[in-house]
């Protein structure tokens, strides 16, 4: 009984550290956005568009946190959740920082346009 509750709690925890995974790499992405635009000239519609892109942000990442919520509930084994778990960080990861870094062509081809 006592290792199927430490298991239980074990998986309990990917739910928990994907949450802290999208929090901090939320923060990361909208002071990127914002230090990025603000280096690039930023306007007004670049500002808008950092309100819809974190808004965006926001909507994928509650998708992924329902998604780990029904993981961790459903039956599959420590190491599968490990793999599914260290595959989503990286995408998480990966997005954050190549999705702010995506505001540096969009201020430039704005800049041209508008001046």
């Amino acid at each position: 009984m006592a290792t199927t509750l430490g298991h239980r709690a074990e998986r309990k925890g990917f739910a928990k550290r994907i949450s802290s995974h999208l929090a901090a790499a939320l923060v990361v992405f909208c002071l990127a956005q914002i230090f990025i635009v603000a280096k690039m000239g930023g306007s007004l519609a670049l500002h808008l568009g950092i309100i819809v892109a974190i808004g965006g942000y926001a909507v994928a990442a509650r998708g992924l946190e329902r998604r780990w919520q029904m993981l961790d509930a459903s039956g599959l084994s420590h190491s599968g959740l490990a793999l599914r778990f260290r595959r989503d960080l990286m995408q998480l990861w990966g997005a954050c920082i190549i999705g702010a870094l995506l505001w540096i062509p969009v201020a430039i081809i704005f800049r041209f346009f508008f001046g």
